[in-house]
């Protein structure tokens, strides 16, 4: 509603505080990179606020007189006809699903379309592992890159914190010391002391990127993000074919893979999907968020693992993270997922970071084209963003799969518009990583 609020642009605004909020409501709300956020968006949506008000908390707290919970609702495979299994008839997520590309309908409620128009100072606050975290960080970099004003491009703020959708010192399986949790509501009236007050607190003498590094467990101050400094390097998968579960032999190296290295393949059925375990999402869905030990998830066979040799110094990770697939599928669409895990020395997995794509937005959001049945296509995860210090003697590790369920919906793999689709059908993928196809991990160093 801020963010509303600015693009509006009344005289009268002077500054606004965005608590992790988002940005573009299709880019980070409705799906992530064409996935459609299941758990959240239908709960939070249809299941709780039918009239647009907060209302009918049952099912989606799995609580209440329904017959059936919500977590079974989620595997009903028409998006379209879900909503009757709770009694629901919400007309705006009809609309959602009428509009499932990035359209005109999305455009004009995005404020990343019109950052170059607000011309006030803003401080965005957000959590690594929030299902907002992609907003958090995209106004910040927006307004500090095409504010109207040069106030707004040199005073917008940022902090961003090990959270999940609010302050707090633990997060998922990981407590992260007293000095991570903050008061958020000192920080806001800190902020609007100065901008609407006048008061003398040092706000005008601080960088303007306030950020927590997981690892270190620590607050440091920038002058940007993504940070000046920042040296992007790749960590190449590598394996004999045989990458499937963290039993497979998926490794992640510096070094360039060699000329015709044997794929890895897995197949995907829907009917089957890799359940989420942590990760950015909030707000009662049955996959809570933050950090969270990977072993469920990495014992599949459905999921390939690149697992670096144990690290002899610390690396620091912090800004985007992207994932770059060489990968070919048998099926018309599908979907393609990527998180980066720090693995402990215990053997603990802990997700840091996260992304998939839908194949069929590849070129684009608002450019939906099905696969060739067998083509190798160059595809781009993005994976938002973290700050980690990846400690000496942990490894690094990259899992590749296409599902998170029930966090994301199951992509069909027929090529159907997914909201009606009532079939299903396996797909099986080949990730190729030779080095003509080098697929990789680009990875946010900070010397």
């Amino acid at each position: 509603m801020q963010w509303r609020a600015a693009m509006a642009a009344p005289p009268s605004l002077v500054t606004i505080f965005p608590l992790v909020a988002s940005t573009s409501l299709y880019h980070d709300w409705i799906t992530l990179n064409g996935g459609w956020r299941l758990s959240f968006k239908f709960g939070w949506g249809a299941v709780r606020q039918e009239s647009r008000i907060m209302q009918n908390v049952g099912p989606h707290n799995m609580a209440g007189p329904e017959k059936i919970s919500y977590d079974k609702v989620l595997w009903d495979l028409s998006l379209n006809t879900m909503q009757k299994l709770v009694g629901r008839n919400a007309q705006f997520y009809k609309d959602w699903l009428a509009h499932q590309d990035y359209d005109d309908y999305w455009k004009k409620i995005n404020v990343e379309e019109v950052f170059d128009k607000i011309g006030i100072p803003v401080h965005t606050q957000g959590g690594w592992f929030d299902i907002f975290s992609q907003g958090t960080l995209r106004g910040l970099v927006g307004m500090s890159h095409h504010g109207k004003t040069e106030l707004a491009r040199k005073k917008s703020h940022i902090t961003i914190g090990a959270w999940g959708h609010g302050p707090s010192r633990k997060v998922g399986d990981l407590d992260f010391g007293e000095t991570a949790n903050v008061s958020r509501d000192e920080l806001q009236l800190r902020w609007y002391d100065y901008w609407l007050r006048g008061v003398d607190n040092g706000l005008d003498k601080e960088p303007p990127v306030r950020l927590f590094v997981i690892g270190r467990n620590e607050w440091r101050y920038e002058d940007e993000y993504p940070l000046e400094r920042t040296e992007y390097k790749n960590r190449y998968f590598h394996s004999e074919g045989g990458a499937n579960s963290v039993r497979g032999n998926g490794r992640l190296s510096w070094d360039k893979p060699t000329a015709g290295a044997e794929p890895d393949r897995y197949t995907y059925d829907p009917d089957m999907p890799v359940p989420s375990v942590g990760g950015n999402n909030c707000c009662g869905t049955p996959t809570p968020a933050g950090p969270r030990d990977q072993k469920a998830v990495e014992s599949r066979n459905d999921v390939l693992v690149y697992t670096s040799d144990v690290m002899e110094e610390e690396i620091e990770v912090t800004g985007p993270v992207k994932v770059v697939l060489y990968a070919a599928s048998d099926a018309l669409d599908t979907d393609f997922v990527a998180k980066l895990v720090d693995v402990h020395p215990d053997g603990k997995a802990y997700n840091m970071a996260e992304g998939m794509l839908r194949a069929r937005y590849r070129e684009g959001l608002d450019q939906l084209k099905l696969l060739e049945p067998g083509k190798v296509y160059k595809f781009k995860i993005d994976l938002v963003g973290t700050s980690v210090a990846l400690q000496k003697g942990h490894r690094i590790r990259v899992d590749v799969t296409s599902r998170h369920f029930p966090q994301f919906d199951r992509n069909p793999n027929t090529g159907e518009p997914f909201a009606t689709s009532t079939t299903v059908k396996q797909a099986r993928q080949t990730i190729h990583h030779s080095s003509q196809q080098p697929s990789h991990i680009v990875l946010p160093v900070i010397p």
